[in-house]
């Protein structure tokens, strides 16, 4: 019998390999009690492995710098730190020499230690200092050891799914066996550090599925599919069949938009719509060129803060926000500021405990309470913005009060910048993130301060139906075509009109067919989605009716039912589009057409 898991999507792509599990977990180290005599030797032991961790550490930066730049290098510099801490190093040699304990035993109690405090003053569950102590600990236990790397991918010959509880960034980028042709895990969100990594990588990736590493063992036949969050165990006949099948229409169809990149998106009735790529890093920007995006509608700048020490100075932002405004000379380049807080814990910022993180302190909350943090962003966008149409995104605004406080903290900065003598933009605009029904029922009094709204979808979906979107449990109940989401999307968008502000969408909702769509048909013209999607969404909207979906948008602003409203728009594109190579999560509660 085979197997069926979903989970969720976070890396497209559909492929079938036999399953090569990493078990990572930190191993079991034995209990042994020196002899006197042995104490020197086994301090010398634990020099070693720490040298050989550092040695093999710097060979990954080294070659994550070539092969993705040297952000993404960084990644391995919070592990290089931990190696000459203090607290880890000096903690450890006290252990060996005053309670004579192996050096295994004694950094293994060590990490127990520093893990303990360390999850009393931030969440442990998304913390990614946790995550990299976890790596290190691995790495020196191991050598102590003399344990095999669970990380050695250079011997697999043949096409695999690697599968597993949960992964770190630093392993996602040792990945360059062409053989790993899938990741799929029991833990693990769309924006984890090492999710963003796989992506960029355009690894098809399923996270959130609970217990594969339950059910999945070494050599089973696997099927994954990244674009419905779906993976099959020892697939039956008929699933090898309809994964062959879905596989072909997909890569067809790859290959018929690939030449299309360029085309604009023009419905065939003549109506023009904007299709923008979304960034999670700098190095993505060529790729996002290249698909035909018409800009950057959302550039996430996480990836500059997660996994630091230390927040990076403003010379460091500031050439980020230049390459990829220098990128897309003439279109603009929407910047989200930090968005931290949820599920984005940086290491230098001592985040409390909460019950509800994605209700708590986090985005434009943490930058009004700790404005020091973000001031060298302030400058550095602003800097940017004589390199480009450098556009600036408040997330999770509720109310006037917040736009208002950003904008005089960079009132502020653009004083400094001119005692200072340093150029920028004087025109630039500021907008706000919709991202909870406060902000869209305030949307009115929000339009009067703002410049230009970006609706995020994900998040408006997450707070208005209360289900949290990262957790497998309720995937089900997230749906963005319920009546209650479409509603508020129509209200948005006719706010947005008649305050003469412009007005976008992006998140999961707006790269599906039936989204995109729907969003045409309430008269948002403007989409921005994950760059490889974009000559996608551009081909599929060349082949539908703005009138139609117009039509279809007012049946579904009546619908009383997340299905009600699917239909609704599956009737209104008809046959002018196969929904059935591309269909998302929630399209596939449609029956075919």
């Amino acid at each position: 019998m085979s197997t069926v898991l979903d989970g969720f999507p976070a890396a497209r792509g559909i492929v079938s390999a036999r399953v090569h599990r990493v078990d990572w977990e930190i191993p079991t180290v034995p209990h042994r009690v020196l002899d006197p005599s042995e104490i020197d030797d086994e301090l010398i032991r634990f020099a070693e492995a720490r040298s050989a961790a550092r040695q093999r550490l710097e060979e990954l930066r080294a070659r994550t710098a070539e092969r993705l730049g040297e952000v993404e290098a960084r990644i391995f510099d919070p592990q290089m730190l931990m190696l000459e801490d203090s607290e880890v190093v000096e903690g450890t040699e006290r252990y060996v020499r005053e309670n004579r304990l192996s050096a295994a035993r004694a950094f293994e109690f060590r990490m127990l230690e520093l893990k303990a405090r360390w999850s009393r003053t931030s969440n442990p569950m998304v913390l990614d200092r946790l995550n990299d102590l976890e790596d290190l600990q691995t790495r020196v236990l191991a050598a102590l050891l003399e344990l095999a790397d669970p990380w050695d991918l250079d011997s697999i010959a043949e096409d695999v799914v690697i599968v597993a509880s949960n992964l770190t960034p630093s392993m996602v980028v040792q990945i360059e066996s062409p053989h790993v042709v899938g990741i799929a895990t029991d833990h693990g969100t769309r924006g984890s550090h090492w999710v963003i990594l796989a992506r960029s990588q355009m690894i098809p990736t399923v996270v959130g599925l609970g217990e594969v590493t339950r059910h999945a063992s070494d050599g089973d036949e696997i099927i994954l599919d990244g674009r419905i969050g779906r993976v099959i165990i020892e697939p039956e006949e008929q699933d090898r069949t309809t994964f062959l099948e879905r596989r072909a229409r997909l890569r067809t169809w790859e290959e018929a938009i690939e030449s299309e990149a360029r085309q604009d998106a023009v419905t065939r009735d003549g109506q023009p719509m904007s299709i923008r790529g979304n960034l999670d890093l700098p190095v993505e920007v060529e790729n996002a060129k290249a698909a035909g995006a018409d800009g950057i509608g959302l550039f996430r700048t996480e990836f500059l803060v997660l996994g630091r020490s230390a927040m990076p100075d403003e010379e460091e932002q500031f050439q980020a926000y230049r390459r990829v405004a220098e990128a897309f000379d003439g279109q603009a380049v929407y910047v989200r500021l930090f968005d931290l807080g949820g599920d984005k814990f940086p290491m230098f910022l001592n985040m409390p405990a909460e019950e509800n993180p994605f209700l708590g302190w986090r985005a434009v909350r943490v930058l009004l309470d700790k404005p020091e943090l973000f001031r060298a962003q302030m400058r550095a966008l602003l800097r940017a913005t004589v390199h480009g149409d450098v556009r600036i995104m408040i997330p999770l605004v509720n109310d006037v009060d917040e736009v208002q406080r950003v904008r005089a903290l960079l009132e502020e900065e653009e004083d400094r910048l001119r005692r200072d003598g340093i150029p920028f933009s004087r025109g630039y605009k500021v907008g706000v993130m919709i991202e909870t029904p406060a902000a869209a029922l305030d949307a009115a009094e929000l339009a009067r301060h703002a410049d230009f709204f970006s609706i995020g979808t994900n998040d408006l979906v997450q707070y208005t139906l209360a289900v949290d979107r990262t957790n497998a449990h309720l995937a089900p109940r997230y749906n963005p075509f319920h009546p209650s989401v479409v509603r508020q999307l129509h209200s948005v968008s006719r706010v947005a009109r008649a305050a003469g502000i412009e007005l976008s969408v992006c998140g999961e909702m707006a790269a599906t067919v039936l989204g995109a769509f729907l969003l045409m048909g309430l008269d948002i013209d403007t989409l921005s989605v994950a760059w490889h999607t974009v000559p996608e969404l551009k081909s599929v909207l060349r082949e539908l009716e703005a009138t139609s979906a117009r039509t279809a948008a007012r049946a579904a602003l009546a619908a009383s039912s997340a299905r009600d409203v699917m239909e609704c728009l599956a009737d209104g594109i008809g046959d002018a589009v196969d929904l059935a190579p591309f269909r998302g999560r929630w399209e596939l509660a449609l029956p075919p057409r």
